[in-house]
């Protein structure tokens, strides 16, 4: 099985002013002349994390990585104003054109698999192609299944359910995304910064196939527990400013670019059915359903997505 590249550090980072509120961290690895990639990272909220760099071939890819508004080290921290899965668009095509790129392949998994559709379908003559893993359609079914009473992960991850639930009273329960918001946006610190830990350590520890009840979540650090969590409560109650079934209608705009769609059959966070989905509505795109959870670092979605991206490669180097 493929594994990642080895570790790297970026050549050159940039802050980008995208309004006059929000600036962008962004970061630049590989070959400065290698072929264009774009990073999307998940969330939104979680920013990102240094073994995102490591899914490309340094020799040929020239990557581009960034920060989403409110996330990591972009400023002002877990902002939500102007903060829109549009804005993230626009932002997409900022950093294109101030990087003078003409066009890039683009890759994003969970919500930056739901971003980098937006954005295709945008922006189709932008893109040479996508490599999208655990994917996302942000349909009412998929806003459910994870996070309210009546989904469906509540019976795969009972332990992990029964603590997020217990943090909102019952008589809140019958819409916990809801509960959960007027938690994480209300006036008491400690209230928000438990209910972000709440949230963070539901989503951040169902991600892998090894599934451990009791570990700490990817998204434990206080920090980035924080723009998660309010981040994606932002987003969940606004449909992720997206029409029904919109990017399953968009398909169409984006048929003719390459495609892999990456999804591990055991991941409880984005069922794979949505993936499913997709490539019957895209049936020139590649779906490749593997022995794995949600978890982009779960060996199995490691060996597709490396080998998805050295393809894409091949394609134009």
């Amino acid at each position: 099985m493929r594994e990642l590249y080895p570790e790297i550090e970026p050549y050159r980072t940039h802050r980008l002013a995208v309004d006059a509120r929000h600036t962008l961290y962004v970061e630049e690895c590989g070959n400065p002349d290698g072929l264009p990639v774009v990073f999307l990272h998940g969330g939104p909220g979680a920013g990102l994390a240094p073994y995102h760099r490591r899914f490309f071939d340094p020799a040929r890819w020239r990557v581009v990585l960034f920060d989403q508004r409110g996330a990591g080290r972009s400023t002002p921290f877990a902002e939500l104003v102007d903060n829109t899965t549009w804005h993230l668009v626009a932002d997409i095509e900022a950093i294109r054109e101030a990087l003078g790129i003409e066009r890039w392949a683009v890759f994003g998994g969970s919500w930056g698999s739901t971003l980098a559709l937006a954005y295709a379908q945008a922006h189709p003559e932008r893109v040479l192609g996508l490599v999208l893993r655990g994917i996302f359609l942000a349909r009412p079914e998929e806003l459910r299944w994870f996070n309210e009473a009546d989904g469906g992960a509540r019976h795969v991850f009972p332990e992990r359910w029964a603590r997020f639930r217990d943090f909102i009273p019952e008589a809140e329960r019958g819409a916990m995304v809801e509960a959960y918001w007027q938690r994480l946006t209300g006036d008491d610190e400690a209230t928000r910064l438990a209910a972000a830990r709440a949230w963070s350590a539901y989503e951040g520890g169902s991600t892998s196939l090894r599934h451990d009840p009791d570990a700490p979540g990817e998204f434990d650090e206080p920090h980035k527990a924080v723009s998660l969590a309010v981040t994606e409560a932002h987003y969940f109650r606004q449909r992720f400013f997206l029409e029904p079934d919109q990017l399953l209608r968009g398909v169409g705009r984006i048929r003719r670019l390459p495609a892999t769609l990456v999804h591990g059959r055991y991941d409880i966070i984005c069922p794979v059915k949505t993936a499913w989905d997709l490539a019957n509505a895209w049936p020139e795109a590649e779906l490749r359903i593997v022995l794995a959870g949600h978890s982009a670092a779960d060996p199995a979605i490691v060996d597709a997505l490396v080998q998805a991206t050295d393809r894409l490669a091949d394609r134009y180097v």
